[in-house]
């Protein structure tokens, strides 16, 4: 029995001593916005399901909208002339805007940098930074078209759920074929270096094929069935190595669609959620996901136990 008790003492003793090097585990209230201004603001800003979500969300597209149409206005000389001066004032109005958004957003989440890193977060700060830059570069203003990627919110707020999902499973096929994709590129360069190389033997710059860089442009032109006709070969040779690329080029674009239809068929068996989460406002996880794909926030917004 002694020893017996020894060894109950041993193995307790262990057990804290490893629980001691463990981190401490927040509590959901420290993990979360918590049920004040910051939660509140996260379901207007985050979500289209409130009347209050859907108002932000609608006014923000129209303003989007509004500051792209100036941006396109401003590059007419005509209007630039006439309402230069105007179009100016609300492109600084509407970059105030954005950038308030913009913070208010990273206020809203639980993890700012996670946000600040992700697809939307880096849409949000190009959309706001070519306005200063075009203190020091006068005409980066045009950049301001970026805004456009915002609209991509719209599939959430007319209730196009579906679509954004399907984007998703989309996103989720390319990543996944995205090392078979290299080899197969890999392996055109490999090819377009070889027939450029032969071209530039076989037809000489007399016909047009000055260096191996212009061949190499003439076989990629050649393979993907652009044929720009710049440069033709006028050899038989160089005709028959030619007819020899095009025909390998109709089997070679073959090659990817046959790729990422097989990770799109493996993709669309999971049906992603549209919700975003309040930790970095990621969108896309599974139905039965409990905590960010992105960012490794609980869901807890989804009603999980």
């Amino acid at each position: 029995m002694a020893r017996q008790r020894r060894a109950e003492r041993g193995v307790s003793h262990r057990v804290g001593r490893l629980r001691s090097r463990l981190p401490p585990v927040s509590s959901p209230s420290e993990q979360s916005p918590g049920e004040g201004f910051r939660a509140r603001l996260h379901t207007i800003i985050f979500e289209a399901d409130t009347p209050a979500g859907k108002a932000f969300d609608v006014a923000l597209l129209g303003a989007i909208l509004c500051s792209i149409v100036a941006v396109m206005l401003e590059s007419v000389a005509s209007v630039r002339q006439q309402y230069g001066l105007a179009l100016y004032v609300a492109e600084w109005v509407f970059t105030f805007v954005f950038a308030t958004e913009y913070v208010l957003r990273l206020v809203a989440v639980r993890r700012p940098l996670d946000y600040a890193r992700s697809f939307f977060g880096v849409v949000d700060v190009l959309a706001i930074l070519p306005s200063f830059l075009s203190i020091v570069f006068p005409g980066a203003q045009s950049l301001l078209v970026v805004r456009v990627l915002r609209l991509l919110r719209v599939f959430r707020i007319l209730k196009l759920g579906h679509l954004l999902g399907q984007a998703e499973v989309l996103m989720t096929a390319l990543r996944a074929s995205r090392a078979k994709i290299t080899v197969f590129l890999v392996a055109v360069l490999s090819i377009a270096v070889v027939m450029g190389t032969l071209m530039y033997l076989v037809e000489g710059p007399a016909h047009g094929f000055d260096n191996i860089p212009r061949s190499m442009y003439w076989a990629i032109v050649t393979m993907t069935t652009v044929g720009f006709g710049d440069i033709t070969p006028k050899t038989v040779l160089g005709q028959f190595v030619a007819s020899v690329l095009m025909l390998m080029g109709y089997g070679i674009l073959a090659v990817p669609t046959g790729i990422v239809s097989v990770e799109l068929a493996n993709a669309t068996r999971l049906r992603p959620d549209t919700q975003a989460c309040p930790g970095c406002g990621a969108q896309g996880h599974d139905l039965d996901a409990r905590f960010c794909k992105a960012c490794g926030t609980g869901l807890d917004w989804k009603g999980h136990p």
